[in-house]
């Protein structure tokens, strides 16, 4: 775990004018023959550089797993291996871009790798035979670790509920990671990390579903724009393209892994509403 970001204190607040009574950066320069004078750290005018957490699956066991991340041209903030240990590797410093995201998209934003902390958890992903994905899932003590570490981060940088995001939310049909066996659901419910939606307005909207229209221009359109609310880039083509179909099953993968077939039904439209109603309402 990385040590906690310091807190604001004002300059009125310190009763001494030594150097060491006042806040030091996490990072500052150092300039041969002058002095970094901290005494007017730190300014108001400033916010957090991380907007994002975006999860990971490594898709390789733990000795591959820390090859690649330390030794090739990608890497993340944390790994979590798949060991029942007390244990968390820190590959990145969170003041420094780790190369997890590539190219991605969430809000608006492109090169996620600017705003985000990534967390790679060890997980050998999914094997595909005869067109049939098989997931590994994640072992309790592992989705344990997962979560402080998340928790950590998350109250650290003001993180909104719905920045928090797999990486196939923000690179869908390139990337897959963390899948549908990811426990979104229950990281929501025992640790409140993350975004979920209410049961009740699922059922709300899910009436007012219209099967006949699923396929009509204005109702992709329609439907594409909520999916930009929340967050997600869309194509902006009137049809229920491929692409579209891919966007489709990184939602599910997050929000109804019980059948991510790329269909906009009409729970996933129901959750979707739903999510919207609950946190991009304002």
């Amino acid at each position: 775990m990385s040590k906690e970001t310091p807190k604001p204190t004002s300059s009125s607040a310190v009763s001494s004018n030594s150097e060491s009574q006042y806040l030091k950066p996490n990072v500052e320069a150092e300039v041969r023959g002058y002095k970094i004078d901290r005494t007017l750290y730190p300014s108001k005018g400033k916010n957090q550089r991380v907007k994002t957490l975006i999860m990971h699956y490594t898709a390789g066991d733990l000795p591959t797993s820390s090859m690649i991340l330390t030794t090739r041209d990608v890497s993340a903030h944390y790994m979590v291996n798949d060991l029942d240990d007390k244990n968390i590797n820190i590959l990145v410093s969170e003041d420094q871009r780790a190369w997890h995201a590539g190219v991605s998209n969430w809000g608006g934003k492109d090169n996620l790798n600017d705003t985000s902390i990534g967390i790679e958890i060890v997980n050998m992903g999914f094997t595909n035979q005869g067109g049939v994905q098989t997931w590994y899932p994640f072992p309790d003590y592992q989705v344990k670790k997962v979560a402080l570490l998340m928790k950590d981060i998350i109250e650290r940088y003001e993180i909104e509920p719905t920045n928090v995001i797999g990486h196939s939310d923000v690179a869908p049909g390139r990337k897959f990671d963390p899948g549908p066996l990811f426990p979104w659901r229950e990281l929501y419910e025992n640790y409140g990390i993350g975004a979920w939606y209410e049961q009740s307005d699922v059922t709300e909207f899910m009436i007012q579903f219209n099967p006949e229209l699923v396929n009509s221009p204005s109702f992709v359109l329609e439907t594409k724009k909520e999916f930009e609310k929340y967050g997600y880039k869309t194509n902006g083509s009137s049809t229920w393209d491929e692409e579209s179909k891919k966007l489709i099953t990184a939602f599910q993968y997050h929000f109804r892994p019980s059948n991510y077939n790329g269909i906009l039904d009409a729970e996933t439209w129901a959750i979707l509403k739903a999510l919207n109603k609950k946190y991009k309402s304002k």
